[in-house]
């Protein structure tokens, strides 16, 4: 897979900021098939860091009313990634 299509979007919290600053850690929206292997590896090309650990979990899309009909969002996969002491991603730098 590529690598732009693995890695949807940074996620960008207060919980995401806190654990980048404290432990290095990065948050990303990816893709439902990628597994952690495939996800570092991603990272790694795209932001030329070390990559240390990927955590993943999948996210169950909430169900949302509209009136009589129920739907529901998509669910999605969310990975934390640590990375090596001394690397960083310079995308959440301004933040």
């Amino acid at each position: 897979m590529e690598e732009y299509r693995i890695i949807r979007k940074a996620l960008i919290t207060e919980k995401s900021t806190i654990a980048k600053d404290g432990w290095n850690k990065y948050f990303f929206e990816v893709d439902v098939m990628a597994n952690k292997v495939e996800i570092a590896k991603a990272i790694e090309k795209l932001f030329k860091v070390k990559v240390k650990n990927v955590c993943v979990m999948n996210v169950l899309g909430k169900k949302r009313r509209t009136g009589r009909i129920v739907g529901q969002k998509r669910s999605w996969k969310k990975a934390i990634v640590t990375l090596a002491p001394g690397n960083r991603i310079e995308i959440h730098e301004g933040v």
